[in-house]
């Protein structure tokens, strides 16, 4: 009798992917994947854990995932990884899509009220409520948070670069990168075109473009008060002067903008930017990749069926 009735307790499980960034945080194999199996169980929950090594693979997971039909994936790692296993779920609204917060800065968990704790995430995985959250694109491109180009992009390549060639720091990459992309005082000049027809031209070392609208609190760039709002928010620096520049690059590169009363704020469903230069870098959620001017963004309301807290 016991064993049967521990199998019915197995058929009871409701099977869910559980793909890992193998490389986020302080990183994760096969003995941090057997514990979250564990603590999936104990929520009457099996969990199918992969240990993704590249961007490739959380995308391959999760494809396997859909086509499997699991009624939740959820994604483990930093807001790259949580983009990448989103920009599959974007297409299937229908499954549920859980978040364990396990990189350096987790501003996506953080804004949709995420638990940062494992357990507590694991717990609002299994007991939350669903949510529809919007999702923002560019060229094709989805993000969660936010999409820039400019200095910010043109730093976190440098950045990369020192890191991987020079085999430094993160941080104290970034204060080398911050350094020698302010040598070359980029600006930009864009052309953009808002949903209402409206124009603007400006010569700006960065532009942000938001999921949803940021706060601005003080010198820092906060959170959002909700991720469901439908409206794109944009941020255009108006053309600072070199040590302006460079707070404005250090800033940027922690998630921070200084407020001098020189910013355009503004606000749309839509937008196009062009640049002079037909190929930019264009940042999202913190990964760059090279697109071809113009930039087209749109919101994508509702796209992504979140599990959150109650």
């Amino acid at each position: 009798m016991r064993r049967r009735r521990a199998g019915h307790r197995e058929k009871c499980l409701t099977r869910i992917a559980v793909i890992i960034n193998g490389s986020a945080g302080a990183g994760h194999g096969q003995d941090q994947a057997a514990s979250l199996r564990l603590k999936f169980a104990a929520h009457a929950l099996e969990a199918d854990v992969t240990l993704a090594a590249d961007g490739e693979a959380i995308i391959a997971a999760t494809r396997r995932a859909v086509v499997q039909r699991l009624p939740v994936v959820v994604a483990g790692g930093g807001d790259g990884t949580i983009n990448a296993v989103a920009s599959v779920l974007a297409d299937h609204p229908h499954i549920a899509f859980g978040v364990l917060p396990l990189g350096t800065l987790n501003h996506f968990a953080k804004d949709a009220g995420i638990p940062l704790d494992l357990d507590e995430a694991i717990a609002t995985i299994a007991r939350g409520a669903r949510r529809r959250v919007d999702l923002g694109e560019v060229n094709g491109r989805i993000f969660l948070n936010n999409s820039s180009l400019g200095l910010y992009p043109d730093i976190v390549r440098e950045r990369e670069k020192q890191q991987h060639r020079l085999g430094r720091g993160k941080w104290l990459a970034a204060c080398w990168a911050t350094l020698r992309a302010l040598k070359r005082y980029p600006f930009l000049n864009v052309s953009l075109r808002l949903d209402d027809g409206a124009d603007h031209v400006r010569s700006t070392p960065f532009v942000f473009v938001g999921n949803n609208e940021y706060s601005m609190q003080g010198f820092n760039l906060g959170a959002r008060a909700r991720l469901d709002g439908g409206r794109l928010s944009l941020c255009m620096a108006q053309r600072p002067g070199r040590l302006a520049l460079l707070r404005l690059g250090w800033c940027a590169l922690r998630g921070r903008l200084a407020q001098e009363g020189d910013f355009d704020m503004l606000q749309a469903r839509s937008m196009e930017i062009e640049t002079r230069e037909r190929r930019v870098r264009v940042a999202t959620d913190g990964e760059v990749t090279v697109m071809h001017s113009p930039l087209r963004y749109r919101i994508r309301p509702g796209a992504l069926n979140v599990i959150v807290p109650m």
